[in-house]
């Protein structure tokens, strides 16, 4: 009930009040005008909704920060009521999502859509809803609304940026040579075929030769002569620096491309974890993925299209809110690293535990790099510096990232302190 109903019961009591005390006519005949009114727009009211139909159509269900984001909103009458005017309430927590729109004579079939555009300006997980519905009678006395609860989830995938060149290593030996030894997993090497043996998968079964040989053969595969790369982002909670500032530019008017990364230490791992995958990846390269935030992130290591968008969507929704370190994480999570991988660990930590966890990794048998965020830069009370010529000491290439500094040119540009590993 309106303001507006308030009054026209107002109304229709002094009236209904006047033609009790006085008895005089008119009063009786206005009473007879504001209750009909009352009546007949409250029944009205309860139809305004019925028939209308809503639907939201998003171009795609991933989105990447920088870039916009397209969705189309429909609604169409299938009621046998014409709509005066129906209000179109976007509730979604998608940052800068404006779909709201008034819509007036809405008639019987008649079907209207727009389409609404967004600047990506925060990787996560969003949501396009839930969808308000209003609507009123022609005297705008009772409103009522309708909730609909039809909304889709869209994920923002991190900020990346073109690297020319990054360091790693071609291969487990010199040149990449192949390693001739039998491996039981499937790999991109198949060296020949041999009989089928109790427990094969479908999938290493060679057909052809089964078909001609009448039984069944299956393919023998060698391990695969390039190493794998493994990512580790530190969620630690503790060396995190810098804010998160959500009003730095207006969305309405900002053009795409023109969006900054945010100056926080977390923006600035993510982006540079999501650029360096993405990079590794297009080399046709095995690449995994490991963070403990607020919620344990692990990607097996593997190549391909597909692999780049699971590593861009744990990315998107990593929250460095955790509790571990650097080097309990690589002690939790290191057995899934096999020998002869690349580690690159990605972290604002100043102090001794990136060498703690660099020297587990080299126990391990792999080969560690590191990227240093250098905390003081974004407001943090020490310097990368320091720990990075400590990790010069100790062999371990280092890339500093410096807020303000272009990423592409740091991560691409600079050349690590030594080389990965000395050839035999």
């Amino acid at each position: 009930m309106t303001t507006r109903a308030r009054v026209v019961l107002l109304l229709f009591a002094l009236s209904v009040l006047g033609a009790v005390i006085t008895g005089w006519s008119k009063y009786y005949s206005l009473s007879y005008v504001f209750g009909g009114i009352l009546l007949l727009t409250f029944i009205w009211s309860r139809f305004l909704l019925n028939g209308l139909l809503l639907q939201r159509v998003p171009r795609s269900t991933r989105g990447q920060m920088g870039s916009p984001f397209w969705e189309t909103i429909r609604i169409t009458n299938s009621s046998r009521i014409s709509k005066f005017w129906v209000s179109v309430e976007d509730q979604s927590d998608f940052p800068g999502h404006q779909g709201s729109a008034v819509l007036l004579r809405l008639r019987i079939g008649q079907e209207r859509h727009w389409l609404v555009r967004t600047l990506c300006v925060r990787r996560g997980r969003f949501h396009l809803g839930p969808t308000i519905l209003r609507a009123a009678d022609p005297f705008g006395l009772f409103q009522v609304e309708k909730i609909m609860l039809n909304a889709q989830s869209v994920v923002v995938l991190p900020m990346t940026v073109p690297l020319r060149y990054f360091p790693i290593p071609s291969g487990i030996l010199p040149g990449g040579d192949a390693l001739q030894k039998p491996s039981y997993q499937v790999t991109p090497n198949a060296t020949g075929v041999r009989e089928y043996a109790p427990g094969d998968s479908l999938n290493r079964i060679h057909w052809r030769s089964s078909a001609k040989m009448d039984r069944l053969i299956s393919k023998e595969f060698e391990l695969d002569p390039l190493t794998d790369v493994w990512i580790i982002v530190d969620g630690d909670a503790s060396v995190q620096y810098g804010e998160l500032d959500l009003h730095q530019f207006d969305i309405r008017n900002v053009m795409p491309g023109a969006i900054k990364l945010p100056a926080t230490t977390e923006e600035y791992s993510v982006a540079a974890a999501a650029s360096i995958a993405y990079h590794v990846l297009q080399q046709d390269r095995a690449v995994g993925f490991i963070s403990h935030g607020s919620a344990r992130h692990v990607v097996q290591s593997d190549r391909g299209e597909a692999q780049i968008i699971r590593i861009l969507e744990s990315l998107a929704v990593l929250d460095a809110k955790g509790s571990l370190s650097l080097p309990e994480v690589v002690k939790i999570e290191g057995a899934r690293i096999s020998r002869g991988s690349t580690v690159i660990l990605i972290t604002s930590a100043f102090d001794q535990k990136v060498t703690t966890a660099a020297r587990d990794l080299k126990r391990r048998g792999a080969f560690p790099m590191a990227i240093a965020v250098d905390a003081l830069s974004f407001g943090g009370p020490e310097s990368a510096q320091g720990i990075a010529g400590v990790l010069d000491q100790e062999g371990v290439p280092v890339i500093l990232l410096e807020n303000g500094k272009s990423l592409s040119a740091s991560l691409s540009g600079q050349t690590p302190s030594r080389p990965f590993f000395k050839a035999a």
